[in-house]
């Protein structure tokens, strides 16, 4: 009973929550052993691929915005060549506009040219035409008129200058009459 008496005063005085003196020198040896290999070994590998890992992130930002940078001058560039294609495409269907007009223009004063050509050589031909049958009418009228006459008068008017004088005086009634009766 003494002995159970001893073990319990003694585990009175010992508080369970605090550990032995050699737990814990033994774990602070392991603590530092295991804290020197960390900061050896571990965090400059850590640090090292973080490094790595920024730089790479850091160069791919820098591409992108020289990438988009590139992007948008290229596109400033394309928008201006539109811009440029747009204004000559105006300039090119405005001259394409005038230049039409101006052909038409020309078809035109050239039409009314030929017209007027075929219009004054028409009139010429029938002016021809015309004096061709007025010459035609009166040599045969003139010589009805003289059978006409001679069939009349009994006589025959074989006398040129007697002949085409009554002729011309004969005709020149009939157009006076046919003038005055229009």
């Amino acid at each position: 009973m003494l002995n159970a008496l001893t073990l319990a005063a003694e585990a009175e005085t010992k508080n369970p929550l605090i550990p032995e003196v050699y737990d814990i020198v033994w774990s602070l040896v392991a603590f530092a052993v295991i804290l020197l290999v960390f900061w050896k070994v571990i965090i400059p590998r850590v640090t090292k691929t973080l490094d790595e890992r920024a730089e790479v992130i850091e160069g791919g930002i820098a591409r992108a915005e020289s990438a988009q940078a590139e992007a948008n001058a290229q596109l400033e560039k394309y928008n201006e060549m539109l811009a440029e294609a747009r204004a000559e495409a105006g300039k090119i269907r405005e001259q394409a506009r005038v230049d039409g007009t101006k052909i038409l223009t020309e078809l035109k004063e050239q039409a009314s040219a030929e017209a007027a050509r075929i219009t004054a050589n028409a009139s010429a031909q029938i002016e021809a035409e015309r004096q061709a049958a007025l010459v035609s009418l009166r040599s045969e009228v003139g010589s009805l008129a003289l059978d006409l006459a001679a069939g009349v008068v009994g006589q025959s008017l074989s006398d040129d200058k007697k002949a085409a004088a009554l002729v011309d005086s004969f005709l020149a009634d009939l157009e006076a009459s046919e003038k005055n009766g229009k």
